[in-house]
């Protein structure tokens, strides 16, 4: 096993809150047969009080085609992963994002100009729950695939400190999507936890795979904006409330007042279409 997978590997096994533990296995529980691993990610690993907040979860299935009833989802979730849903258990709210173990790995890799799933899972996760230890084997290499890509994606600075270039590497990313979080954000990810990335920083670099070449950011920010767009557009059909989880994240992140007419709630997908560039224009979304 390579440095940075036995990082990702004790990365992924810190405990967690029991109550996270529980949300996760239920959420699998939903998918009997294609559930395979629950990974837990993003603000609230930092956070001690959960009650109030919206966890972050990824189920990895076997396959689409195994984890939906509905053949239009299957596709769904096929041709814009990942498919997003919400959950509640135990008291707290969560959503949790759909990807198969291929989608998830090839995700993850420098094989796709996508930064959503590299650029979160560069960042530290738990694996909440896995069916086997295969499944969680297969989770770490995925994950273990993240950080080399990003900093292979970002490419190096002459003279730049490691932190630096994480801290530039999150920036870029940041860019190519719809964001509602202030300007800085992406600096504070690595601030938040800088002794993580100094210790993970020299093992993804030597990670980082032979002929991956840096830039295309240009690229990325057109193909991201629109892949972005197009997720919000599908997630008002796949999503229950989707459009009401839309104006709250922004809300909470930009400090703006949006509220939804109820014509947006019985049109999710014009609203949704509608909205987007009125925030842009605005600045509450970049």
């Amino acid at each position: 096993m390579s440095a940075i997978s036995e990082l990702v590997r004790e990365e992924l096994a810190i405990p967690v809150d029991p109550r996270v533990t529980a949300m996760a296995a239920a959420i699998a529980a939903d998918y009997p047969g294609s559930a395979r691993a629950v990974l837990f990610y993003g603000s609230c690993l930092r956070e001690s009080e959960l009650d109030g907040l919206m966890l972050d979860f990824y189920l990895i299935v076997s396959d689409y085609g195994d984890a939906y009833s509905k053949g239009w989802m299957a596709a769904a979730n096929r041709l814009i992963p990942p498919n997003v849903f919400p959950f509640q258990h135990g008291g707290l709210i969560a959503k949790y994002a759909v990807l198969s173990e291929s989608d998830f790995d090839r995700l993850n890799g420098p094989e796709t100009r996508n930064v959503s799933v590299w650029a979160r899972f560069a960042q530290p996760s738990r694996l909440a729950w896995a069916v086997d230890d295969t499944a969680a084997s297969r989770a770490v290499a995925a994950v273990a695939r993240a950080a080399p890509t990003l900093l292979a994606a970002a490419g190096q600075v002459e003279g730049e400190a490691p932190l630096d270039w994480w801290r530039r590497a999150f920036s870029l990313t940041y860019s190519v999507e719809l964001r509602a979080e202030r300007a800085g954000r992406a600096q504070s990810v690595v601030d938040a936890d800088a002794a993580r990335y100094e210790r993970f920083g020299g093992p993804a670099i030597a990670a980082i795979p032979a002929g991956v070449r840096a830039g295309g950011w240009a690229r990325r920010r057109l193909e991201g904006k629109l892949l972005s767009v197009a997720r919000l557009a599908k997630a008002s059909l796949t999503y229950a409330g989707g459009i009401d989880y839309l104006a709250w994240k922004i809300n909470r992140h930009a400090g703006t007042k949006i509220e939804i007419k109820p014509w947006q709630r019985r049109w999710p997908l014009v609203a949704a279409l509608t909205l987007v560039p009125r925030l842009i224009r605005g600045g509450a979304i970049r």
